[in-house]
């Protein structure tokens, strides 16, 4: 399932272009992943390609998009408004790709009625009306590390199953709920500990955080 956007990606990419066929190899080296690893991928869509031809490439992004849900319209709440809020709102990404923005959201009293991308900024009072109102399909929160768990908590209790967690925090759902976590600063971080290693810097770290390093670069 993680690997069906790269897909996805490298095939808009090829179709941009006006490619109509493309190799399993070349499509591989587009996604980064080996070509036998890409076929046996496919063959669970039921699309096998042609022997000496490929695989359509308008046809193939048909298939991968209808798998992963990307022929609906999904509606989106982003939580938090900030700059990373902004960011995520002002993406134009999102709607080519089946994801609406549907509602933003900000508990600073200051910030509600602000326009962002075409959109009211609405207070975080209005959060449950909104989820019901709109049918939100999917919750993104971009809020402090201390809110968090407060707003996923509500998203759930409205109904929200799905929800994208941007903030510096480690946040519990029950089950049935979808949580998928984008942690910037660990990423760079962990980015930091690699070019570390290739530059041959000695790490001065304790034990306890050695063992804190390594979990965290282990996943």
């Amino acid at each position: 399932m993680a690997r069906l956007p790269l897909y996805l990606r490298a095939l808009t990419g090829l179709a941009e272009r006006g490619v109509a066929t493309v190799s399993s190899e070349e499509l591989a080296a587009s996604a980064g992943v080996n070509s036998a690893k890409l076929r046996k991928d496919l063959s669970y869509l039921g699309s096998y390609g042609t022997r000496g031809v490929g695989y359509e490439v308008d046809f193939l992004r048909h298939q991968i998009s209808r798998e992963i849900g990307l022929t609906q319209d999904w509606s989106v709440v982003i939580v938090g408004i900030g700059n990373l809020g902004h960011a995520l709102a002002n993406y134009g990404g999102f709607a080519s790709r089946g994801f609406r923005i549907a509602a933003l959201v900000d508990a600073d009293p200051k910030r509600a009625g602000e326009e962002v991308a075409g959109l009211q900024v609405r207070h975080a009072d209005e959060l449950e009306d909104l989820i019901q109102q709109l049918r939100i399909s999917i919750g993104v929160v971009a809020t402090p590390a201390r809110a968090a768990q407060t707003v996923c908590d509500r998203l759930v209790a409205a109904g929200v199953t799905s929800i994208l967690n941007f903030a510096p925090a480690i946040v519990q759902v029950r089950d049935g709920v979808d949580l998928r976590k984008v942690d910037l600063s660990t990423e760079l971080q962990i980015l930091a500990y690699h070019e570390q290693r290739k530059n041959g810097a000695a790490l001065a770290l304790t034990a306890e955080q050695a063992a804190e390093l390594a979990e965290a670069v282990n996943g």
